[in-house]
């Protein structure tokens, strides 16, 4: 199980997609796995068979196990794979030894983060001849969070099409593929699952036994029911949400203030903006005059940007703003952020807050994408919700809660009329923010957001 850095120490094997006795290629995705930050699937760097899998699907594994074993030579039949010596093995170091030397010529076996994999990306067919002999070799591994290998072992197909094959309980390997280069499409899935869901192929599903592992079948625990209650085991990125938050609450004294006022004008640029030809093709929405204007807001009260450092006894102040974008996923809530959002323009923002949301939203969010956040906006107002009392992330200093744009009886000019009218929440670590400070900056995004031709006469 290699390490991806960013703390972790641990993750759960989902979905194994080779079994002993396959042919693998360098680059192949051979399993997916869930880390206390996303869902990834982990590449074999290695051409050979596939001699064993060690661990059953849904299994937690901590970093540093072997988890599979791979002929990469030929010979006799490869002895036990030595589990805790590659466990004991530094995180930065790839493989094994033996493995290393039988790599292919110009391509070392790498972590994401340690290394280039030039042909990670590329697609190889799963089938061919094997390399003569069998010395073994356990791996660590290499993972990307992005999925982009595959082989014509594993079904091809999109991750929102391969999640509604899992919700539907239908096997892609029984799937007959209509899109461009055989590619699954969603009408294939449901094609497939209009008859009856598709019983699972066992070459995709069944992982197998390792002499001294657990058995093959997926824990029987990973959710239990009667008909009073129902249990489900608190992992992954919900265990990992659930003690961020617990260690926010009780280590930085958190203060929420409110404002609620008209952002009718914002609405209205809002429109504006969706038929400017330099936005054409960009997702224009009032998000984006949110966080355009919390990054004005923050340039004139600079003091909010930054993180308390228990272990030195320093406030670190943040000259860059890499902003938090909370968002809802089926895993559960993550809070990957817009690296240098400060340093880029409306377009440029659109274009970033347009893929970060897509990402998240097919569970392909990388670890890297979720760490050195400064500060974060959740929009809870999506969910018809008007305001909330938000927990900050973990490092930094404050958290913006939206909350629902409605009409509502406004005094404008002096006489009452329908307004749009919306209500922010700012929660903020009163270590490094006092009441002033806090007020300040809230009143700023409130007041831009109220008159957004601020957001050039501020800028």
């Amino acid at each position: 199980m290699p390490d991806v850095g960013e703390g972790l120490t641990e993750a759960e094997i989902l979905k194994w997609y080779v079994q002993p006795g396959d042919t693998v290629t360098d680059g192949q995705v051979v399993c997916e796995v869930e880390t206390a930050k996303a869902a990834v699937e982990l590449p074999i760097p290695f051409d050979g068979t596939v001699h064993e899998l060690l661990f059953p699907e849904g299994t937690t594994v901590d970093v540093g196990q072997v988890i599979i074993s791979v002929n990469v030579g030929g010979g006799a039949e490869p002895a036990e794979p030595a589990a805790p010596a590659a466990a004991a093995a530094p995180a930065q170091e790839p493989v094994a030894e033996p493995a290393a030397e039988q790599a292919p010529e110009g391509r070392q076996p790498v972590l994401v983060g340690y290394g280039v994999a030039a042909s990670s990306t590329k697609r190889r067919a799963r089938k061919g001849a094997v390399v003569p002999g069998q010395a073994a070799a356990a791996i660590q591994g290499e993972l990307n969070g992005h999925g982009g290998a595959a082989t014509a072992a594993r079904p091809l197909a999109k991750p929102p099409v391969r999640k509604l094959a899992k919700d539907l309980g239908v096997d892609l390997a029984t799937v007959v593929p209509t899109g461009p280069d055989g590619i699954i499409t969603r009408e294939d899935v449901h094609k497939a699952a209009a008859p009856a869901p598709a019983a699972p192929a066992p070459v995709v599903e069944a992982p197998v036994p390792a002499p001294a592992a657990a058995p093959v079948a997926a824990p029987a625990a990973a959710v239990s029911s009667d008909a009073r209650e129902t249990r489900i085991p608190i992992k992954g990125v919900r265990k990992a949400t659930a003690a961020a938050m617990v260690g926010s609450a009780f280590t930085a004294p958190h203060v929420t203030e409110f404002i609620t006022f008209d952002i009718t004008r914002t609405m209205k640029l809002v429109e504006e903006l969706k038929s400017d030809r330099d936005m054409a093709g960009l997702r224009v929405n009032p998000l984006l005059l949110i966080a355009k204007a919390v990054l004005v807001a923050m340039k004139r009260n600079p003091d909010v940007n930054a993180a308390w450092d228990e272990a030195a006894q320093e406030i670190v102040l943040k000259h860059y703003v890499n902003l938090g974008i909370a968002a809802a996923t089926p895993r559960g809530l993550i809070v990957p952020n817009i690296k240098d959002a400060h340093a880029q323009t409306l377009p440029e923002l659109s274009k970033s807050l347009s893929e970060l949301v897509s990402t998240a939203r097919e569970g392909k969010t990388t670890p890297a994408a979720m760490q050195g956040g400064t500060f974060t906006i959740t929009n809870v107002g999506v969910f018809g919700v008007d305001t909330g009392t938000p927990i900050i992330n973990p490092g930094e200093s404050a958290i913006l809660a939206v909350g629902a744009i409605k009409f509502q009886p406004w005094v404008h000019k002096g006489k009452v009329k329908p307004r749009q009218v919306t209500t922010l929440a700012l929660s903020f670590d009163h270590r490094l923010i006092d009441g002033e400070l806090g007020s300040k900056f809230l009143a700023d995004v409130a007041a831009i957001l109220e008159q957004p031709k601020r957001l050039i006469t501020w800028a």
